[in-house]
């Protein structure tokens, strides 16, 4: 057998191939202005951030399909969904250097364009779908075939974005539903959904916890009351209080439609793994949860601010895909929230002293086994 022929940096990453693909329409770079290979550089970076991020979450959601998660394995999930954290920390700064283009230089070549779209990005779209975004929740672009249409070549065949997000919409199942199934196995004050009376078990997990919920929205609704300017505002204050109290109950008796109670049994995981999060067994659920929310957070933040990178640079033009441009990237930085209940259960959260003493606390300590 011959030896392997020694390496080099420029080989391994094939420097000479990546600096080759700056050259837009044209294919060569010394054709373009620099605007433009600053256009067409900084999105080539995001679609490398996205193929990471896209291979993190699928690693975190393989995890979950396991029928008994170890919590060991959690730490693995963990690392994943942080690493996806930063890369898209990261490529929240890159929109810094589009804002380098004046208006005026990028019109200067934005005709180009048309009818491309940055929501043609495969990628940006799979990870929509893998994160748990699901069809009937999609903003519509307004134009006439749909979003899977848009992912069509011009002339209506087939193209490699159309073919690599249909193959994503068949990779079930999405980080959110895994995450809810594992979330629906939790145990709860230790019951778990195999033993006979675990719904009348969450149920009194949830009665007291809503007991101790009510008794200190009424103590802040009393305090704030009392220091209101009028005994008007006061009285409203009381009802907007008495309104939220309502939603908490409700949150936690979802319709058929919300999925029931199964979905309730969810939503009380999550409250019950926020709630005792110092509890040694939840150590890492725990960082589960926060690392979702904080991905989920920097997602929100790069729709916000492509949003306003396109605003400043070209104002509210219709998009070169012809969608309605700042106005479409502002609703779907708004709407396109998937693990809404996660969010939600920060506004049900009560002081650490104030959460009701546990039946079966001990079950959470470390154990030899």
């Amino acid at each position: 057998m011959s030896a392997p022929r020694p390496i080099t940096y420029w080989d391994y990453i094939r420097v000479e191939d990546l600096l080759s693909l700056q050259g837009g329409i044209p294919g060569d770079d010394s054709k373009v202005s620099n605007d433009e290979v600053l256009f067409i550089t900084v999105h080539q970076v995001f679609e490398l951030w996205f193929k990471l991020v896209l291979r993190e979450l699928v690693t975190a959601r393989n995890l979950f399909q396991a029928e008994r998660v170890a919590e060991q394995e959690l730490s693995g999930a963990v690392k994943s969904l942080q690493r996806a954290c930063s890369v898209l920390r990261v490529a929240n700064q890159h929109w810094e250097v589009m804002e380098t283009l004046s208006t005026r230089e990028f019109l200067a070549f934005r005709d180009k364009l048309f009818p491309a779209s940055g929501f043609q990005s495969a990628q940006l779209r799979q990870i929509e779908i893998l994160f748990g975004l699901s069809m009937d929740e999609r903003i519509l672009l307004g134009l006439e075939g749909g979003y899977m249409e848009a992912l069509r070549s011009h002339d209506g065949s087939a193209s490699p974005a159309h073919a690599r997000v249909q193959k994503q919409l068949a990779d079930k199942p999405s980080l959110k539903d895994a995450i809810d199934e594992w979330l629906y196995r939790t145990p709860i004050d230790g019951s778990d959904p195999k033993q006979k009376d675990d719904e009348r078990r969450v149920r009194s997990f949830l009665e007291a916890y809503l007991d101790c919920h009510a008794r200190e929205i009424d103590a802040t609704s009393e305090h704030a009351a009392k220091i209101a300017r009028t005994p008007e505002d006061g009285e409203r204050i009381r009802q907007r209080y008495e309104a939220e109290k309502a939603s908490v109950r409700a949150f936690f008796s979802p319709s058929a439609e919300e999925g029931g109670a199964k979905c309730a049994r969810i939503r009380a995981a999550m409250l019950f793994i926020e709630t005792y999060r110092e509890l040694p067994l939840l150590a890492w659920p725990r960082e589960l949860l926060d690392s979702i929310v904080e991905l989920e957070q920097f997602l929100v933040i790069l729709r916000q601010r492509h949003a306003r990178m396109v605003e400043r640079v070209i104002g509210r033009r219709t998009g070169t895909g012809g969608s309605a441009g700042v106005d479409y990237l502002d609703t779907t930085a708004l709407k396109y929230r998937i693990f809404r209940d996660l969010w939600a259960i920060r506004t049900l959260q009560v002081r650490r002293a104030a959460a009701p003493e546990l039946a079966s606390a001990a079950f959470y300590d470390f154990r030899n086994s």
